[in-house]
């Protein structure tokens, strides 16, 4: 054999070498979860979990969902033991990602049924409040997907859902709702615009410009909140949109309360993922931005407005992320409290990336983090045996092991992050 031919095969070779190892570490987390469910979850589970499906005024009623426990996760263990070893047997397979997908599915349900054992609580409860809390995160992952397809890195999406949060409170307590969200995404896009400028125009630093940013409202913000709303709290006594039910729709079982039975912020985020993913893969304007965030040089050449293109993508991520904003005071608790975005800002940006930078990737992964967050949540209820600090620390916790395993394999724009000087 040639060195010309050695030099050819060599990418190859790398490639299956990297495939195998890949799933040789898939193999031997799979097995170690196997372990995990089984003697932990499988022999430390007495009796039935049991899941409620519908609600005493539900008009339709379905019985309760009842599983043994000890029995369920040992079946659990064994296809996650199956699941491993054919991991091992395969090499680099195709269904690698499908196989740890599954495997992780599987290991939460092991450990919802072992929480749960000789319990019950609400599942649709606790579905239904997965979505509530995906919804910021999807908004903020939004807001990202907007700003990244014209190559602008948004570090300041804490910053705007905060600044959205601010605005909700004020302006609706004091000319109502639907004027709070007006104004909340209207200051959004205001932030959105100021980086825009920032980082397009003046070609600041795209990280440092999201970091002053949220630095910038986080101040101001808590300022206000602490010297004035303190004071006077006619200020910060804004309504709450409540639920609005879907006729029929939302008398389907699970799925109705689950999704046809949420307010405005719920319907709002679904609305803006597909008119968003519409305008980016559907439509001319929609490729004219991905061709900015990929070769902002060639579309220029081709007589697409590069800095235009940024200023209007960017400035539609702040609306975006003022609107999610609004949902921690006129769609959750009517109030306006420090930092009570909590981050989900930058777990939004967690949700963009592991959504590969497409809109209903991200909404995808904000439903895990909020599943995670109302997890802890009704196990809080259900008095789990694990401390109530770690039960806090599930949102995050999630949020590393999913960037963690998925962000070496996100590809972004090709210009992402990189300023573009027109010649």
């Amino acid at each position: 054999m040639t060195a010309a031919s050695t030099t050819d095969l060599a990418p190859d070779a790398k490639i299956d070498t990297h495939k195998a190892r890949q799933a040789r570490i898939y193999g031997i987390v799979l097995i170690g979860l196997a372990v995990l469910v089984a003697a932990v979850f499988g022999y430390g589970s007495e009796g039935n979990a049991t899941f409620g499906l519908s609600r005493p005024r539900d008009p339709w009623v379905i019985p309760n969902l009842v599983v043994p426990a000890a029995s369920f996760n040992y079946i659990a263990a064994a296809v996650l033991a199956f699941l491993g070893v054919r991991q091992f047997m395969r090499g680099g397979s195709r269904w690698s990602t499908v196989s740890i997908a599954v495997g992780f599915a599987l290991a939460t349900a092991a450990f919802l049924v072992w929480a749960t054992a000789g319990k019950s609580f609400s599942l649709t409860g606790m579905l239904s409040a997965t979505v509530v809390a995906a919804v910021p995160i999807a908004l903020g992952g939004l807001a990202g997907v907007l700003s990244e397809r014209v190559a602008v890195v948004n570090i300041a999406i804490e910053g705007m859902l905060l600044a959205g949060a601010f605005t909700g409170a004020l302006m609706g307590s004091l000319l109502g709702g639907w004027a709070g969200v007006l104004f909340a995404v209207l200051v959004g896009g205001l932030f959105g615009f100021i980086l825009a400028a920032l980082v397009v125009t003046y070609r600041m630093d795209q990280i440092i410009a999201g970091v002053v940013i949220t630095l910038f409202v986080t101040g101001v913000t808590s300022y206000v909140s602490s010297q004035v709303f303190s004071e006077y709290r006619f200020l910060n006594n804004a309504p709450v949109f409540r639920a609005w039910k879907i006729p029929f729709l939302g008398d389907i079982p699970v799925i109705g309360p689950v999704l046809f039975n949420q307010n405005l912020f719920v319907y709002g985020a679904l609305i803006l993922v597909s008119v968003a993913t519409y305008y980016l893969f559907h439509t001319r304007y929609g490729l004219r931005a991905r061709s900015v965030g990929e070769h902002p040089r060639a579309a220029d050449t081709l007589g697409i407005n590069v800095y235009r293109t940024r200023y209007i993508n960017v400035t539609l991520a702040g609306m975006v992320a003022g609107f999610g904003g609004a949902w921690f005071t006129l769609g959750s608790v009517g109030r306006f409290d420090e930092n009570m975005t909590g981050g989900l800002g930058y777990i939004g940006l967690a949700a963009m990336i592991f959504g590969r930078w497409h809109p209903f990737g991200a909404l995808m992964a904000a439903l895990i983090f909020g599943f995670a967050d109302s997890l802890q949540q009704k196990l809080a209820i259900v008095r789990t045996p694990i401390p109530s600090e770690f039960l806090a620390m599930a949102p995050y916790l999630a949020t590393i092991v999913v960037v963690a395993g998925f962000v070496g394999r996100s590809r972004p724009p090709a210009a992402d992050g990189k300023p573009y000087v027109k010649e």
